[in-house]
């Protein structure tokens, strides 16, 4: 593979463009926390095509373009999780790298779509493409910074959902980090070990999680992993400790999460938890400005628009209670692949996706315009 763009069939030099910003974004890396070179390269992309853009103070790529007095935010994030994948476009024009689709394809629909836009829809709305840091970790440092300084009125979530999808909600999450620790004994004699007592506390998380779950769907039941685990000793004491990953519904919040799981486990002496992570489900109405258009837009490329809810999370979670306005997630690729070494984007679907996502914002400031 290389990482040359390949020849498809026809495509306008705003496809290539948006195909090389793509394939440039992916070409560098950006672990979480490490995203400096990344919002560099998106800034300089941005500020070539008339976007009033910056990296601001919490390492956000931040490009604007329009004076209208309608603002709308696309938010995605420019952080992958780890894993070398040779960057390169195949035969087939499939896109391989880290990022790929979660999330910089998705992201880099939204730098190109606005960069495309017509000064007519530029008159009536301001759009601010932002690609958020540490998206990826529980920290999500972009998204928290920028929900305090930017107020719009309707927000698109850069996340992967296949061109013809539209994501309304996210399901919540909690990390427990459980620790056991005692005092060392010899195992002829009575007792349990360090270890034991931390898989005790996991018994008793799955079976509430089990329990909840029950003539549930999946996204409105809690579903627990373990993400970690581990024991040491040293002759004198053994610790054991293990990450537990909850992934919550709507019914329930984290913080409700948290109180019964410390009830769950308040009569194991020897174990101990702390929690981070804390995101709150979410789900949006489907009938809005923003979501009549994308749908309007999607018919009109031969699309039928799929409504999804998901079982992960996104900075949609993180935004929510101080956004309350339109919101959805929208992004060419299959999250099927998200995190996995065979991470993958069809840079056709990539095309599909910005002419949609062009198309839709179009018609969005059309429809802001006679509502002024």
């Amino acid at each position: 593979m290389t990482a040359e763009t390949h020849s498809t069939g026809p495509h306008t030099d705003a496809q290539r463009a948006a195909r090389e910003l793509l394939i440039g974004a992916v070409s560098i890396p950006s672990l979480s926390g490490h995203e400096g070179e990344v919002a560099e390269f998106l800034r300089d992309w941005m500020e070539a095509r008339g976007f009033a853009a910056q990296v601001d103070g919490a390492g956000n790529a931040v490009g604007a373009r329009g004076n209208g007095p309608y603002t709308v935010a696309l938010l995605g994030h420019m952080d992958t999780v780890p894993g070398d994948i040779p960057v390169g476009v195949d035969s087939d024009g499939v896109l391989h790298g880290r990022g790929s689709v979660d999330a910089k394809g998705p992201l880099c629909t939204f730098m190109a779509a606005v960069a495309a836009l017509p000064p007519q829809a530029l008159d009536h709305v301001r759009f601010v493409v932002i690609g958020a840091t540490e998206e990826e970790a529980p920290s999500s440092r972009g998204a928290r910074h920028i929900r305090e300084v930017l107020h719009p009125d309707a927000v698109l979530i850069g996340e992967p959902s296949g061109w013809e999808g539209l994501t309304l909600g996210y399901k919540g999450r909690l990390v427990a980090q459980v620790r056991a620790e005692k005092d060392n004994f010899h195992t002829a004699g009575e007792g349990s070990s360090a270890a034991d007592d931390l898989t005790e506390a996991w018994f008793r998380v799955r079976a509430w999680a089990a329990a909840g779950a029950e003539g549930k769907g999946i996204f409105d039941s809690v579903q627990a992993t373990i993400q970690g685990i581990g024991a040491t000793g040293d002759g004198l004491t053994q610790r054991a400790e293990s990450t537990f990953g909850l992934r919550l519904p709507p019914r329930l919040s984290p913080q409700e999460a948290q109180a019964q799981i410390l009830e769950l486990l308040g009569d194991l002496p020897s174990v101990s938890v702390s929690f981070v992570g804390h995101e709150t489900a979410v789900r949006h109405p489907k009938d809005n400005l923003l979501t009549r258009a994308m749908r309007v837009a999607i018919r009109a490329h031969g699309g039928t628009p799929v409504f999804k809810i998901k079982t992960g999370t996104s900075d949609m979670n993180v935004v929510a209670a101080h956004w309350p306005v339109p919101t959805l997630a929208y992004g060419p690729g299959d999250s099927a692949l998200d995190h996995t070494p065979d991470e993958r984007l069809n840079l056709a679907e990539y095309d599909r996706a910005v002419l949609i996502l062009t198309d839709a914002l179009t018609r969005l400031a059309a429809s802001v315009s006679q509502h002024d």
